[in-house]
């Protein structure tokens, strides 16, 4: 028994360390790039989105089959140490090299190796600890990666102050081999891949093959939830860049400090959002919590057409906080919810990344043609209102996925097609 606590005890550290180090490993990427390519390399905002569209898109493209691949493969642990010396080499050429092939080629990779870290965690959670514990843990994952984030963007903001723009890409290849480290101490044969797939304990020991493919076309909850989710980040991806971008025009000098501070503050409201719903989720069911995150993105998109005080900027960023901390520990949930029993829980990750992926680099895009030719204030109101659209549509069409929160759904699976043979 004490043996068995012991190794639970070393697997959830194991975990925690490793959403700590993944955060700090691709904090000191995304946010400050379109920074260094706008202020030092003097790129223009529809450059950089157009570079943000196209490695997006290549990179969405294969979300699916790496979920499948996640399904299929007992190489969890080597997906995760390759993806990150992937992201480490495409950091250090960015600096060596910031030409237009080169920063779209490393982009274009590191949107790749990016597919394999949610559904490769996901996956060595759930077959580390089964279904019973999920929703807490999951909302522990949460919390590290968000004080990951948190940690990295101070850093980052003290490095690229002190040093320059170009040491903040120096960070990532010191927090891969952490992030190596930490996923190669989880046994490997303590990870029961069955479960990791969404399969149950019975199912596993039938040796039950997966639903066929067509369950994923068949679920409706999970192709409305995928349409949600895709409309949400398109409203939603842009918003940090234009903020960043609007600070670092109006005060020289502070661009990475004051990028830092905004990514700060909404990891600071990350925190307590991932322990609210990893202690509330079953209790209180899916969908008020997810209606919460919806809600306020279209009251942040039109809060920051009101000022261009940077205090003002940087305080509305908290509600960032709100959505994104919600989402990112909800997500997994609402799908293992959707897929249990199926055997296609990474493959419906997979999918819900790629129309993720669709609407976040298509708003890159968009955002930044609406910026030079209407200004910020316009790009930041149309983003509100695809978010208003989108929580609208969650409402309506979208049900409450917790058998617990919700009987009635329980006796509607087959159904809308959850637990299709």
């Amino acid at each position: 028994m004490k043996r068995l606590k012991d190794d639970t005890k070393k697997i959830q550290t194991a975990l925690d360390w490793l959403n700590f180090s993944l955060a700090d490993v691709r904090g000191g990427l995304g946010p400050y790039l379109g920074i260094f390519l706008l202020t030092q390399q003097h790129w223009s905002q529809a450059t950089i989105g157009l570079i943000m569209t196209i490695s997006g898109i290549i990179g969405l493209a294969i979300q699916a089959p790496v979920g499948a691949f996640i399904d299929a493969t007992r190489f969890k642990r080597g997906a995760i140490v390759v993806a990150v010396a992937v992201l480490a080499v495409s950091a250090i050429a960015i600096t060596a090299a910031p030409t237009f092939p080169v920063v779209l080629t490393s982009t274009t990779v590191m949107a790749v190796a990016g597919d394999f870290f949610g559904p490769a965690v996901a996956a060595i959670t759930l077959g580390l600890l089964g279904y019973n514990v999920l929703t807490a843990r999951m909302g522990r994952n949460g919390v590290f990666d968000h004080a990951g984030n948190v940690f990295i963007a101070c850093l980052a903001g003290v490095v690229g102050w002190w040093l320059s723009q170009r040491a903040v890409f120096y960070l990532v290849p010191v927090f891969a081999l952490i992030v190596a480290g930490a996923v190669l101490s989880i046994p490997g044969n303590a990870i029961d891949h069955g479960r990791a797939r969404g399969l149950d304990g019975d199912q596993i020991a039938g040796n039950r093959v997966p639903s066929s493919w067509q369950v994923l076309i068949e679920s409706r909850p999970l192709l409305i939830f995928a349409g949600c989710i895709a409309l949400f980040h398109f409203a939603n991806a842009p918003m940090l860049p234009l903020v960043g971008q609007k600070l670092a025009l109006a005060h020289k000098g502070q661009e990475t400090i004051l990028m830092s501070s905004c990514i700060v503050a909404a990891q600071l409201v990350m925190l307590p959002m991932a322990m609210l719903v990893g202690a509330k989720a079953d209790a209180w069911g899916r969908k008020p919590i997810l209606l919460a995150a919806f809600a306020i993105l279209p009251i942040r998109g039109a809060l920051y057409t009101l000022s261009d005080d940077r205090l003002w900027l940087v305080g509305v960023q908290l509600l960032d906080g709100v959505g994104a901390g919600i989402l990112g520990v909800l997500t997994p949930l609402v799908l293992v919810d959707l897929m249990r029993g199926t055997g296609r829980y990474n493959v419906s990750s997979g999918i819900v990344a790629t129309t993720q992926g669709i609407g976040a680099s298509l708003s890159n895009t968009v955002a930044g043609i609406i910026v030079v030719t209407a200004g910020y204030s316009i790009a930041f109101l149309f983003l509100a209102g695809v978010a208003l659209f989108a929580f609208f549509l969650l409402l309506i069409a979208f049900p409450e996925t917790n058998s617990t929160a919700n009987p009635v759904y329980a006796d509607q699976e087959t159904h809308f097609g959850l637990r299709a043979g």
